[in-house]
């Protein structure tokens, strides 16, 4: 019997609480304001000012994962008897967990097809975009003073690239093509003799394209430029072998497969060695490339998680491959004018982007309070900007502005997706009939030809 659930008795008897079970397996309509007391169910949730029955489907698998129960059974141990601090050299307790952490290390290593002396715990992708980009110019600063990334990448790589700018490095955005994907041979041309770093994410977080990896670091072998690439979407998902690619530094992350927040790993080159500038002073833990106490519990998940990764990505890519061919068609099946943003070619199928025409994003995700989803747009309290990832592809503003992120994972069922698919339509056809655009375009009017009067 698995561990969490032998605790769970004495959990209880030590005075420990859970929610009770919902009494539905999918969530209904937002209850309206005025619902008497007396008729509100028992399972109802109230947050941020809105009130639901349940809680919402959740289909944002880009923004963080469940963990598996399979990952959360090989923690406990660390928790509550095996706690020792893996640096602690003296004692059973240290040794057990130093041992821990080196399998851990192996697991993550053998998923990517890398030298486990090759793999650096931090604390997520985050640290190691940061050690990545920063670090290596810190080190090459004498005779490399150029990067070279896309317009698309994460912001933790684009405001790593500004800083290094502020410190007079210069750093070239590549823009995409429509569909997302970058031109090699413009990659190619962009590299010069003092280019330090060539960093591409794998798999874009926003709309889910796959970069071509290989022909990306065969030109940066020839080169001779390091090739660094943010796999924190990609781990566990696509097939990647470091060596084949080419690659020579890597971002990966716990929690976006199924394993705990928290943790994340850089693979760093050994042959041929690529050096970097840690970016935090301390005890000289991880060989000095991440100082700091290596959280022993988080790191065992994560191996834990790229072992059953290994196992069954090609039957979880089959299964979530099916069930965005069923979203998909579910939603097209029922209204026209829906876009899907990025290559559906070059993709991982966990990841459907779409923009509706004729609907504002906002008031879509207003509406669709129990599917717990992204949009494709950056929003702050004091403006609405659309997402920079798609004006990147060339789309229009207002078309940026209607996008939808939908995430699916190892756990998402047939019956979330056919619900999901429901809402999200019912939603769309509610707001386009009170959208006077909508009607115009269905009358023939070409909208973008209008001139609009200023007020």
């Amino acid at each position: 019997m698995a561990l969490s659930r032998r605790l769970l008795p004495l959990f209880l008897r030590r005075g420990g609480g859970l929610p009770p079970p919902p009494t539905r397996a999918l969530s209904t309509a937002a209850l309206p304001a005025d619902v008497p007391a007396a008729e509100e169910e028992d399972d109802s949730i109230t947050i941020k000012g809105v009130r639901i029955s349940g809680r919402p489907l959740y289909m944002d698998m880009q923004a963080t994962t469940p963990v598996d129960p399979r990952v959360l059974d090989a923690m406990l141990p660390f928790y509550l008897s095996r706690y020792g601090n893996p640096h602690s050299r003296t004692h059973l307790y240290g040794w057990e967990s130093d041992a821990a952490v080196e399998e851990a290390r192996a697991r993550v290593a053998a998923l990517v097809g890398a030298d486990p002396r090759e793999i650096f715990f931090t604390s997520g992708a985050t640290e190691c975009n940061n050690i990545a980009v920063k670090g290596v110019m810190h080190f090459y600063r004498d005779r490399r003073r150029h990067v070279i990334t896309t317009q698309t990448e994460h912001k933790c790589v684009l405001d790593s690239c500004r800083y290094l700018q502020q410190e007079g490095f210069e750093v070239t955005y590549l823009p995409v093509r429509p569909d997302g994907l970058i031109d090699v041979a413009q990659l190619a041309d962009a590299i010069r003799p003092d280019t330090g770093l060539v960093s591409v994410m794998a798999v874009n977080n926003e709309i889910g394209v796959v970069q071509p990896l290989e022909e990306i670091g065969r030109i940066c072998r020839e080169k001779g430029v390091p090739f660094h690439t943010d796999a924190a979407q990609a781990l566990g998902k696509i097939p990647i072998d470091v060596n084949q690619m080419g690659i020579g530094l890597m971002s990966l992350s716990a929690h976006k497969i199924y394993g705990p927040k928290g943790v994340g790993a850089l693979y760093l080159r050994r042959r041929p060695r690529i050096r970097v500038e840690p970016q935090m002073s301390g005890g000289g833990q991880e060989r000095g490339i991440r100082s700091g106490t290596v959280p022993t519990p988080l790191v065992v998940g994560f191996g834990a998680a790229c072992e059953i990764a290994a196992k069954e990505m090609d039957y979880d890519h089959r299964r979530v491959t099916a069930l965005q061919q069923r979203l998909l068609d579910g939603i097209r099946g029922k209204v026209d004018d829906v876009v899907i943003n990025g290559s559906m070619e070059h993709r991982y199928s966990g990841n459907l982007n779409l923009s509706f025409a004729y609907v504002e994003g906002e008031s879509l995700l207003m509406g669709l309070k129990e599917v717990a989803v992204s949009s494709g747009s950056a929003c702050t309290s004091a403006s609405l900007e659309p997402s920079y990832v798609l004006r990147a592809l060339g789309v229009d503003e207002d078309m940026a502005h209607t996008s939808i992120r939908f995430g699916i994972g190892r756990f998402t069922t047939e019956e979330e997706v056919d619900r999901a698919t429901e809402l999200t339509v019912h939603q769309v056809i509610k707001l386009r009939e009170m959208s006077p655009l909508y009607e115009m375009a269905k009358a023939g009017i070409d909208i973008k030809s209008i001139q609009w009067s200023q007020h």
